[in-house]
């Protein structure tokens, strides 16, 4: 690396695997032969956070401010967190490093491909909350959710991949649901656990996973 040092926050081994292995297939798919990406991990005890999740508080806040200033003494300029619902927290905390933002770069991503609006497919809780929902209003873009019956499923499944349970017959279940809405629609997936068996070569689906990924890529 030459000016930008990246730094991963290890979060979780299935999603922060996921990203690790992302990030190499990307940089390999990018400069070739055994090529693999160059970045410095922290890896945070995830049970304490996530035991905090989804909701923000000043006791996630704490942990989340705790975490940011250790992995900020390293020699490193960019941040990538591996979990989209913690950046509420980070928004909320002082950070002098540079945070590879995921609903920030999926803004900025939505508006030059010249969309109005988004169905937004993540967990129950992200669907619902206003967090992304008023950033995404901020900047002239209308979020849609799907039926009720789907959210039911996508968040059935999101706790089947997180607990590694998922089957053949879910993801296949997933897939088609996206299929449906991405008929009419662009779909926009906001949870690493659907990111990581999200159907490939669809036009209509965006991925704030790999947006955020594809970032990282670019500066390192």
């Amino acid at each position: 690396m030459d000016s930008v040092k990246l730094a991963v926050l290890g979060l979780g081994s299935q999603t922060t695997t996921f990203y690790i292995s992302e990030l190499n297939r990307l940089y390999n798919e990018k400069y070739g032969g055994y090529s693999t990406c160059p970045f410095i991990m922290w890896n945070a005890n995830f049970d304490a956070i996530n035991s905090l999740l989804p909701n923000i508080s000043d006791e996630l806040n704490a942990l989340t401010q705790g975490c940011i200033n250790e992995i900020e003494k390293l020699d490193i300029s960019h941040i990538l967190v591996p979990n989209i619902t913690l950046h509420e927290s980070i928004d909320q905390i002082e950070v002098q490093k540079n945070i590879l933002h995921p609903v920030y770069l999926t803004v900025t991503k939505i508006k030059s491909l010249k969309l109005s609006k988004i169905v937004l497919m993540a967990s129950e809780y992200t669907m619902n909350s206003a967090y992304i929902r008023s950033v995404f209003t901020a900047n002239g873009i209308e979020i849609e959710i799907p039926s009720e019956e789907d959210r039911v499923q996508i968040d059935t499944f999101r706790k089947e991949v997180y607990a590694k349970q998922e089957s053949q017959a879910g993801i296949v279940r997933f897939q088609k649901i996206i299929e449906k809405y991405t008929i009419k629609n662009s779909v926009l997936l906001a949870c690493t656990e659907l990111s990581i068996f999200k159907p490939k070569n669809n036009t209509r689906l965006l991925d704030m996973v790999e947006i955020q990924i594809r970032e990282s890529i670019s500066l390192v």
